[in-house]
């Protein structure tokens, strides 16, 4: 018996188009699939002649051979060659989804490789799960400090319909912070189920403190006398209460502080706080009494530091 040719093997004639050629492979390959309880050793013959055909280079070569008497089977092309290994989700050097895109609307889950149980799995296509929603709330310095609830709405855009919840901002929430709400997103398509809704926190500035995460700094302005000869100042706290920072004398400029759990609850370790930082500015006065400026002038007049000791030293050098 003859061996058939690869326009035997999909049934066309040599000057089929490529839509007939399409199109007897498409109803082949439902038949032979082997997911389908069809014969695999048919599907990969119908395939190979499919690959082939389908290819106007490869096909040219392939009608040369057949003129000259040839009949070039599972051996045809450099590639071609026996021993090829195929993969139902893509057969190798052709995408299957542009074949199959009139059955069951399937489409390839990864954006490669066609996904055939959109085909043969009973015409029913794949369920999906729904995109995540977002949005922003705005809070202030307090209610992230301490937790609030507040409630909000916002719009499912594949349906337009309203739907509210009330979002639950955790004591030390902090700006930029997500609060995600599981299945409150988009519906999903085919039975799968809804995304999720995620809620972006925007927490307002604070005059006096500044939030690192858990942490709290603060700046507090000193005079040069209380640099100079130590002092008790009384420092406010994000909670709302007191305590005392000593400024040991000799104090410079930029000098921190740290106070232990006195900064905002951890959200992400719970019964943990962070600290409160507290760095001092000496301010130099820019207008001074008539007292102020003679006990300064006397102050310097009894001063004896070489304060510019190292600088001196090297514009003598270079004199």
């Amino acid at each position: 018996m003859p061996k058939k040719n690869f326009y035997d093997v999909l049934g066309v004639s040599r000057d089929a188009s490529q839509d007939e050629i399409k199109k007897s492979f498409r109803k082949l390959a439902q038949k032979y699939h082997p997911d389908a309880g069809g014969d695999e050793d048919k599907f990969k013959e119908i395939s190979e002649a499919y690959e082939t055909l389908s290819d106007p280079a490869k096909r040219k070569e392939y009608d040369q051979v057949l003129m000259f008497g040839g009949i070039p089977g599972a051996d045809f092309g450099g590639d071609g060659g026996r021993g090829r290994a195929y993969t139902y989700s893509s057969a190798d050097g052709f995408d299957f989804s542009d074949i199959f895109s009139g059955f069951g609307g399937g489409a390839a889950s990864d954006g490669a490789g066609f996904d055939f149980s959109s085909i043969f799995g009973g015409g029913q296509p794949r369920s999906q799960k729904g995109g995540d929603l977002t949005m922003s709330i705005d809070v202030t310095f307090d209610e992230a400090l301490e937790g609030a609830q507040r409630k909000v709405t916002y719009r499912v855009p594949s349906t337009g319909e309203e739907q509210a919840l009330t979002v639950k901002i955790p004591a030390g929430a902090v700006n930029g912070g997500k609060l995600r709400y599981r299945k409150r997103g988009e519906y999903g398509r085919n039975g799968g189920e809804r995304g999720d809704l995620v809620i972006t926190t925007r927490v307002e500035e604070h005059p006096l403190f500044k939030r690192d995460g858990a942490d709290v700094r603060m700046d507090v302005p000193i005079s040069i006398y209380e640099a100079a000869l130590g002092a008790t100042i009384e420092i406010p706290t994000p909670e709302g209460k007191v305590v005392r920072l000593k400024v040991p004398k000799g104090t410079q400029d930029g000098k921190t502080f740290r106070f232990k759990d006195l900064g905002a609850p951890n959200v992400k370790k719970k019964g943990a706080k962070g600290a409160l930082y507290v760095t001092v500015k000496v301010e130099v006065p820019t207008r001074l009494t008539k007292e102020e400026r003679a006990g300064l002038e006397q102050a310097m007049e009894n001063d004896h530091h070489d304060w510019r000791r190292d600088i001196e030293r090297l514009v003598k050098k270079n004199s």
